[in-house]
């Protein structure tokens, strides 16, 4: 009895996308296959999606490897019911490319390799997008192009009300007191205001304004103010300090170190985002600070010390040389350390 073989063809994902990546391939030349196995998972700008065998046979002719982009329609491979089958004219040609020329008009202004559908290039002209900014290999379609828009009026804004002066400070007790004093020395930055979740709208702190609590982050955020300052101390429960900097980094925030006018920096030390160094502090040679730790008043943090992140050095401490601060401790006022220090 002659062998006989059927086409599998590449199927159509989204109607925007004439074409679909093979992320994976899961047989090879040769392979017998049972019906509904898996032969390859396509995927497109929207869709996963896998191609099965549609009856049990031999995978021959295959024409396509993972990561190439094979247009819906084209043949993927037959299935034979005998190894030795082969089609009409073999070997093989390629599938057919689809017409690329035809996706494009005014082709004089499209990057070389460029390969992007019609209605998406005409969105990128409407909008006048620089078609530089467009991935070269796959399709781009108009989602695509719609989101580099998005994208680039968003950065757009962000440029423009960005106000690398502003600041919000978080938190208005007695650390947050200090720290408006601490930022005012500076003469960098303006305070826009106080949040707090524990106190009246407009109420007045150090003449700040109290401007509301945490669900108005995103509104400053989008008014253009892009730094904060976290003022909640967290001595005994760390785990408030580390909620708020969780708040504002999820909203975008930045954390300015903070260094009084009247403390001392070795330049040999590296303070991370968020450090805060009170005054008369000092911070010696080769030192380690970690996110969001706090040094305060008249504190000694000698050399080749190491403090890890939200570590709280309180007024007067000392620490000598090589010591080491975990994770979230705090050091107590005039406390003298001389090893290592664990939380």
């Amino acid at each position: 009895m002659e062998s006989s073989a059927i086409p599998i063809q590449i199927p159509l994902l989204n109607p925007n996308e004439p074409e679909a990546k093979v992320v994976s391939l899961q047989v090879e030349e040769g392979q017998l296959v049972e019906q509904g196995e898996v032969l390859c998972t396509l995927e497109t700008t929207k869709s996963t999606a896998e191609v099965l065998a549609e009856v049990k046979g031999y995978v021959i002719s295959l024409q396509f490897s993972e990561g190439q982009n094979a247009p819906a329609g084209a043949r993927l491979c037959y299935l034979a019911d005998s190894n030795d089958w082969q089609p009409i004219g073999s070997p093989a040609t390629t599938p057919e490319q689809p017409d690329k020329s035809s996706a494009h008009a005014n082709q004089e202004d499209i990057p070389a390799g460029l390969r992007i559908s019609k209605p998406a290039l005409k969105l990128a002209r409407l909008h006048e997008l620089d078609l530089n900014q467009l991935p070269i290999g796959p399709l781009v379609t108009e989602s695509m192009v719609r989101e580099n828009i998005d994208r680039q009026i968003q950065k757009d804004a962000d440029e423009a009300e960005f106000d690398p002066t502003a600041l919000i400070i978080y938190g208005g007790g007695g650390h947050g007191k200090s720290l408006i004093d601490l930022v005012r020395s500076l003469n960098m930055y303006e305070i826009q205001g106080i949040i707090d979740d524990g106190k009246m709208v407009n109420e007045r702190i150090m003449d700040v304004p109290v401007l509301g609590g945490a669900n108005i982050l995103p509104d400053l955020y989008n008014r253009g103010i892009r730094k904060a300052v976290n003022a909640v101390g967290g001595i005994g429960d760390i785990s408030s300090r580390i909620k708020v900097f969780q708040h504002l980094v999820n909203n975008g925030f930045e954390f300015p170190v903070m260094i009084h006018t009247s403390a001392i920096v070795e330049p040999t030390a590296e303070l991370s985002p968020g450090v805060q160094i009170f005054p008369l502090a000092y911070i010696g040679s080769d030192v380690r600070v970690g996110f969001g730790a706090i040094i305060n008043t008249g504190a000694v943090v000698s050399h080749d010390c190491t403090l890890q992140d939200y570590a709280n050095i309180s007024p007067g401490a000392l620490l000598a040389g090589g010591v080491k601060i975990g994770k979230g401790s705090l050091v107590g006022q005039g406390w003298i350390n001389l090893a290592r220090l664990k939380r």
